[in-house]
């Protein structure tokens, strides 16, 4: 058996083995008001980690390019109050604007 097999029978197998402790911890341990709180905030904290990630890096090196500007303009946005489809459409057209002529 390759090498690459091996990797993926071993990370399907450790896969497996985490979905099955997450799927075993008891429901007092997910109750506690700490937990309860942190799993609420993950998602946020991973969403952002994702957009800063494909907004200021291009492979392995840091970008300010297009993409920032459209982050800039939803952030402007954002604090004008505006509603989210004219939050992301602003951000796009900005970004596509400064993809076309910068």
């Amino acid at each position: 058996m390759s090498a690459f097999w091996i990797a993926v029978i071993g990370s399907s197998a450790l896969a497996f083995a985490i979905k099955f402790i997450g799927a075993s911890v008891p429901q007092t341990f997910l109750s506690n008001p700490r937990i309860l709180r942190i799993n609420t905030l993950i998602p946020v904290a991973l969403l952002s980690a994702l957009i800063a990630v494909n907004t200021f890096a291009n492979k392995t090196q840091l970008a300010l390019d297009n993409r920032a500007l459209g982050m800039a303009a939803a952030v402007v946005l954002l604090i004008a109050k505006a509603p989210f489809p004219v939050v992301v459409i602003g951000a796009a057209m900005t970004s596509a604007l400064a993809y076309r002529y910068i």
